[in-house]
Formats: structure tokens, sequence, C-alpha cells
């Protein structure tokens, strides 16, 4: 997470920094996939490449490092050769899926107010131009 919590800060900013830091590092298309997976069980790095277009190895290996590192995903490696690897969601990861997964009814449900107003808000803006 960035270093910006420790600038002095408002109060306003105070309380909402640390909010800010975890939505930032959940909310991502790319953690989002992959908390998506891990929360159906356990997943394996090649599964999550093969599943999630568009992310690059080096995206999703610093993605499941951070969020292991905040104790959303646990790393469990194999002794075999070569060594097989698992993530899994934590109890703190599962309860999130549950919010993910009412932001994303939210998000269905209010797509196409969401979209309107867009059109209406670029419609308005080009007659002011």
């Amino acid at each position: 997470m960035s270093d910006d919590c420790v600038m002095p800060l408002s109060d306003v900013q105070a309380e909402a920094c640390p909010i800010v830091q975890i939505i930032d590092r959940v909310a991502g298309k790319w953690s989002v996939s992959i908390l998506v997976a891990a929360t159906r069980g356990p997943v394996r790095y090649t599964e999550l490449e093969r599943s999630i277009p568009g992310i690059s190895r080096r995206m999703l290996t610093l993605t499941l490092r951070n969020l292991e590192r905040d104790g959303l995903l646990e790393r469990t490696v194999y002794p075999t050769v070569p060594p097989k690897v698992e993530y899994r969601a934590t109890e703190s990861a599962r309860g999130l899926y549950g919010h993910l997964t009412g932001l994303l009814e939210w998000a269905e449900q209010h797509r196409p107010d969401i979209i309107e107003a867009r059109m209406e808000y670029d419609r308005a803006q080009a007659l002011a131009a």
C-alpha cells in the first residue's frame, strides 16, 4: 500500500486513508477476479492465469503477493517436483466476497441508470462546448 497516509493529513483524509487503501487493493480488476476464483476453492497459479483474460504473469504475481500480504489469500507450497502451489481465500476474503457480490448486484441493477446518466451528461457537455 502507498505511503500517502504518512503525510500530514486533514481529519477527513486521516479517517478515509486506511479505508481508501483497502478499497484500492481489493477493488482492482485483477484482485476481484483472483478473490472470486480463490473463494470457490483452492486454485493454482496456472489456473488463475488461464481464467483471467488479459492478466500478465507479472501482474498476477504482484496481485497474488499483495493479497497474501493483506491476509486475503493463503499460499501453500507442496513439496513435489515441480512444486505445486495453491492459493485459498482466507476467512477475511470469504467475508469480503459477500460484499463484492452485493456490489456486483448493485452494479447490475443500476447499470442502465448509469449508462443513461453518462449519455445525458455527455450530451449536455457537447451542447455547452
